[in-house]
């Protein structure tokens, strides 16, 4: 595609504005950073999976598929009185512009509580192939996780986890094949994501004009990108800072350690743009409610935070009030790409689903007979953690005087130097 002037013309424009926006947000984030520094663990961000292999989707594109097996001596079964019932295959599916990279706190958690794990590459995104603009469907998507678990997961009982676009690929899967998820999933979590019906980036106005900046100007700016793949490396390179910046902004609610920033960054700004204008109008139509239905005897979890800014907790809300004796979990502080954002709250609360499931099944328990429930929580671990940092810069600074000419610190006299 040949990008026009004025394609062109808003792309620059539509540049213009973040860097404005977003030069005193650049200057505040050296503190947020050095919160964030707390936070580093040094636990490597890349999953090794016991295996990889390619599933063809039903148009011919080649899907990347990983499958991770449980961790050796985990529990692999529960057993309630005399009925043992083995632990769901949990299959993960990520959202948009996102990969299966966003997965890998959850994949060792759940590889450690005994699950089998299958994380997949939706259409265009990580390292499954493109396809044809056309294909750029939520409905593909579902077909798509179809010949997944027809490929790599054919028989057992199924955990289906879907973030954003990712739950609304499991509600597709649903609508078309209502029978594999009644018959196969005993458990659901849709997190951070929409049964459609509301409008999405609601609630924030520059992720709203974010969104109609990729649908009117996408097809040009994406031309000139696609075609120069060089130029726009050497754009993000110039520009890294305010890049991890916008990401982080629109990602996150709270600190998280730069690893995580540089990691959700390589996944957004690495899809591809004629992939990220293609999808767009897919999310203007999208409208999934009654294929919940399908999940009504499904043991199901509802993961949002509670400052998302594209899917907010009202589209969570809409979820539940579909399926009988579904959790609602809101949580403080977080933001859209919750998984990265608050790894062990999610990975805690998958683990115990996974759980539970097995032992309802193995005592004959139907999820729709429970009550429904919501929390809301708060990280607390990464509360105390962010405000023991806090307290370490305080007494460093209490610690300091300044010396204004210089423009440096001195160590602050003790009482025995002053009475020297």
């Amino acid at each position: 595609m040949t990008p026009s002037p004025k394609g062109l013309i808003g792309f620059g424009v539509g540049v213009g504005l973040a860097g404005a926006a977003t030069a005193a947000g650049l200057v505040a984030d050296r503190m947020h950073r050095r919160r964030a520094e707390a936070l580093e663990t040094g636990e490597s961000l890349v999953a090794v999976p016991s295996r990889e292999l390619v599933v063809v989707a039903g148009d011919g594109v080649p899907l990347h598929v990983e499958v991770d097996e449980p961790v050796e001596d985990s529990e692999r079964t529960v057993t309630s009185g005399d009925a043992t019932v083995p632990k769901a295959t949990v299959v993960l599916t990520h959202g948009y512009c996102l990969s299966s990279a966003c997965w890998v706190f959850q994949r060792r958690a759940l590889t450690r509580a005994g699950h089998r794990v299958v994380v997949w590459d939706q259409r265009g995104h990580g390292r499954s192939e493109k396809g044809d603009a056309a294909s750029y469907t939520i409905d593909q998507l579902g077909d798509d996780l179809h010949r997944v678990l027809e490929q790599v997961v054919p028989e057992g009982p199924l955990l289906l986890v879907g973030h954003s676009m990712g739950g609304m690929t499991m509600l597709a899967l649903a609508e078309q094949h209502p029978g594999v998820v009644k018959e196969r999933v005993g458990a659901a979590a849709f997190v951070a994501t929409s049964a459609g019906g509301q409008p999405l980036a609601a609630g924030d106005v520059a992720a709203s004009i974010g969104r109609v900046l990729i649908e009117r100007l996408g097809p040009a700016t994406a031309g000139v990108f696609a075609d120069r793949p060089e130029l726009l490396k050497t754009v993000l390179r110039a520009n890294k800072d305010l890049a991890e910046h916008l990401v982080e902004r629109y990602s996150f609610a709270s600190p998280v350690p730069r690893s995580v920033v540089r990691l959700a960054a390589s996944m957004l700004l690495g899809t591809d743009l004629r992939v990220v204008s293609g999808f767009s109008p897919a999310f203007a139509t999208y409208d999934k409610i009654r294929a919940l239905e399908a999940y009504r005897g499904a043991d199901v979890l509802v993961f949002n935070g509670e400052d998302d800014v594209l899917t907010p907790p009202a589209h969570s809300e809409a979820i539940v009030q579909v399926v009988p004796g579904a959790e609602h979990l809101v949580l403080r502080d977080a933001g859209h790409v919750i998984m990265l954002e608050h790894p062990d709250v999610l990975s805690d609360h998958l683990v115990d689903l996974g759980e539970r499931t097995a032992r309802a099944a193995a005592e004959g328990l139907a999820a729709q007979d429970k009550p429904r429930t919501r929390q809301v929580l708060t990280n607390v671990a990464k509360q105390q953690i962010i405000e023991r940092a806090r307290e370490r810069r305080r007494a460093q600074r209490r610690d300091r005087i300044p010396v204004p000419r210089r423009g440096r610190a001195v160590r602050r006299p003790t009482e025995e130097a002053d009475g020297a």
